[in-house]
């Protein structure tokens, strides 16, 4: 071939082509099924993070992740609480649907289980071949209960199955497939075993025996979730701090830290190439110092419990090298039940029974049109919220409050006396987006649309 046909066959080939080209030659293992690995922290804030404005706290690996890949400004969290939002997480139903609605405690070890039959995200991923862990806090179901994460389709957990226990750093025990780990360290008041490392040691070790793929790594960390506790305080030990404020700050960035030893993991393990790697937070910020110190929900209103963006939005990065270009930010609107048909997609799956998400599979990889959500919809006690493109409505005892986000996104000025229209559309959503829910359904009693449920 002459060389000026030559040069002309490689400006012809699309930049797609050049980047599967490179891939088949990466070393990668498996292409054509991708590792995923989905870290959850909780109760972090959409203003933790440096790469989201945090200036306080360093979070360099986080922010390397998203300079790496793609970060998202438009993400939410299933719920403004834990176990609901994990429920939407795992099973792929918003709050108006999925089985756990609300935080509810048991007189045992552990919380209300997910039905056995649940569809959910590691389920599918086995039909596809993939091993499967759970590694971190689980709050799902009781030991032994059809929702504990080995009866729903985890191979491998590891963690605080009670979201209670997981407000210790130091608990006296942790279980791994039902059977329960005493921390000796931990024994007697003594605190020697961090949780927090032995959840990271026991995620690189699953990585590493498993790097021939495919497989799935959910790592829901409990941190920065109160206790606010940490072996040192590292750079933060002369801030002119209280105690508390030193060891958030130390907390995160611990976090950080081994998320970038899991990066470097991958690296060495030569499958970073094959390997999609997302972080999320479960909630937006707690209050007290998580909130008002370093300024957790960023710009936005409200806090965890709330169904305000304050207690909604919550970061999302995702990276997978020559796949999601670097440096890239979304403002697609996306919801935690969006990562069940999305794994599902790129593992090549059916999601057999209904969701409530859309595949953001061509976000992520900049192919075709990516479909978009009708609404998005929250329920919380007796609280709703619904959006509908850039309009917000947020349902309390207080009556309907509606706010538009491509102009007021702290949700400061109330319009719901200027758009009658958009108030009853956003009360027949939260109507009929809400099924009836054996324990944790209620009769809403408020001013504003809405009857009994």
């Amino acid at each position: 071939m002459k060389r000026r046909s030559f040069l002309k066959a490689i400006a012809s080939l699309s930049a797609a082509a050049v980047v599967r080209r490179s891939l088949a030659h990466a070393g990668g293992r498996n292409n054509d099924k991708p590792n995923i690995i989905y870290i959850l922290a909780d109760d972090l804030g959409y203003g933790h993070l440096g790469c989201y404005g945090q200036e306080q706290i360093a979070t360099p690996n986080l922010d390397r992740m998203a300079a790496e890949g793609m970060r998202f400004t438009d993400h939410y969290a299933g719920s403004a609480l834990c176990a609901p939002s994990r429920c939407v997480l795992i099973t792929g139903l918003h709050t108006g649907h999925c089985f756990i609605r609300n935080n509810k405690p048991l007189p045992v070890e552990g919380n209300v289980p997910i039905p056995a039959d649940s569809q959910t995200i590691p389920k599918l991923l086995k039909q596809a071949g993939y091993a499967t862990a759970c590694i971190g806090k689980w709050g799902l179901g009781y030991p032994g209960s059809e929702g504990d994460p080995n009866r729903q389709g985890f191979d491998h957990f590891f963690g605080y199955n009670c979201q209670r226990q997981a407000h210790s750093y130091y608990p006296e025990h942790l279980w791994r497939n039902g059977e329960k780990v005493i921390l000796e360290g931990n024994a007697n008041g003594k605190q020697q075993e961090y949780s927090h490392d032995l959840l990271t040691a026991e995620a690189l070790s699953f990585v590493r025996g498993h790097c021939d793929g495919p497989f799935l790594l959910y790592l829901p960390y409990t941190i920065p979730h109160a206790k606010f506790q940490v072996p040192d305080l590292g750079d933060y030990a002369e801030k002119p701090w209280t105690d508390t404020q030193k060891a958030i700050a130390a907390m995160i960035s611990r976090m950080d830290r081994d998320i970038g030893a899991l990066l470097e993991l991958l690296k060495e393990l030569d499958i970073e190439h094959n390997t999609l790697v997302m972080f999320a937070s479960d909630n937006g910020s707690a209050g007290g110092d998580l909130l008002g110190k370093f300024q957790g929900a960023g710009p936005f209103r409200g806090q965890k419990g709330t169904l305000y963006e304050g207690g909604l939005r919550v970061p999302l990065i995702a990276r997978w090298p020559g796949r999601i270009a670097p440096g890239t930010t979304s403002d697609h609107p996306s919801c935690f039940e969006d990562m069940m048909p999305t794994f599902a997609e790129l593992a090549g799956v059916t999601v057999g029974e209904p969701t409530d998400g859309i595949s953001i599979v061509p976000t992520l990889l900049a192919q075709g049109e990516q479909p978009r959500h009708e609404y998005l919809y929250w329920e919380l006690k007796n609280n709703r919220a619904v959006r509908m493109g850039n309009w917000k409505a947020v349902r309390t005892k207080k009556g309907l409050e509606l706010f538009d986000l491509g102009t007021d996104i702290a949700e400061n000025d109330n319009l719901a006396s200027e758009h009658p229209e958009l108030v009853e559309k956003a009360g027949e959503i939260m109507e009929n987006a809400h099924e009836y829910s054996p324990f944790f359904d209620w009769k809403y009693e408020g001013p504003g649309p809405g009857k009994k449920t």
